[in-house]
């Protein structure tokens, strides 16, 4: 293969183990779906009050944290609140700033019994869909066993697909640690979603490699072979990665606030399942094919 797949390679694994110590280093702000709390979305009809009133008037209330939304809105987090603390809260505000027009839009409250059920849930759900790609893969390129390992395949897919959900995880972590922005369960949502789709981008590839294998065998060497599949398929990845960034981007910008940070992990998502897929995957089905002779 070109030597520029070399150099994409051990960037995108210096890229990754980046993301990981970074992960490492600040954590991840997990959210109220996570640990427990609750979350109160506000909109200020005529014009948000300023900040340092609004958390004076709220000092009362235990890990608070204020996040202003839009023009007039406002997204308040604290520990777990009843429904007397819910109603105290919006008594507070009407009472400080009567003329400001509130108005609730959400109210969401989570225990930490049903925070640590869904963080297990979660893990549980990623480990099943890895570990399901290994094996419909294994069974769909079996005929390739001459070329390479019945497992080899499945195991490149999954380093793909591990890079495309680690680096999106350490800029959460990076955003959570500077910017405040919380790892929820849409989060999660948006992280199975991006393994559906880096593994149907890996499996075009894969497929075509197949195909000209059982056509003509491999008659130059293998790197060559698997550059071939990958300009053959490259059009239709390109055609479907932009049109699907495109939409996103829209939902980032123009979206809700409470799906704007599922649409940015889709977005870097979706990117990098493209681009594992041609850098990540290919180059360590030729290693395996010189290791395996």
């Amino acid at each position: 293969m070109s030597r520029v797949y070399t150099i994409m390679f051990w960037f995108s694994i210096l890229l990754a183990t980046t993301a990981v110590v970074v992960a490492l280093v600040f954590g991840l702000n997990l959210g109220v779906d996570f640990k427990g709390g609750s979350v109160l979305e506000l909109e200020f009809m005529n014009g948000r009050p300023e900040i340092e009133a609004i958390q004076n008037h709220l000092s009362d209330f235990k890990d608070l944290s204020i996040t202003p939304f839009g023009a007039n809105g406002l997204i308040i987090r604290t520990g777990e609140l009843s429904e007397q603390d819910h109603q105290t809260v919006l008594s507070k505000f009407k009472a400080a700033f009567p003329a400001s027009g509130l108005e609730e839009r959400k109210f969401d409250s989570v225990g930490p019994l049903i925070g640590n059920e869904l963080k297990n849930k979660s893990i549980t759900a990623i480990i099943l869909v890895l570990l399901g790609v290994i094996i419909y893969i294994a069974i769909v390129f079996r005929k390739l066993s001459k070329v390479l390992p019945g497992w080899a395949m499945g195991l490149a897919a999954i380093v793909a697909l591990v890079h495309d959900v680690v680096i999106p995880t350490g800029v959460f972590a990076f955003l959570g640690r500077f910017y405040g922005i919380e790892i929820s369960a849409v989060f999660v949502a948006a992280v199975l979603t991006v393994l559906g789709y880096s593994v149907s981008d890996t499996v075009v590839v894969f497929d075509r490699v197949r195909e000209n294998v059982l056509r003509g065998g491999v008659k130059d060497n293998f790197g060559s072979l698997v550059h071939k599949s990958i300009m053959q398929t490259l059009t239709r990845s390109l055609n479907t990665t932009f049109t699907t960034l495109l939409s996103l981007v829209a939902i980032y910008f123009f979206g809700g606030e409470s799906i704007k940070y599922f649409a940015l992990a889709m977005i870097m998502g979706i990117f990098l399942g493209a681009y594992s897929s041609i850098f990540i995957a290919s180059p360590l089905l030729v290693w395996w094919n010189k290791r395996t002779g």
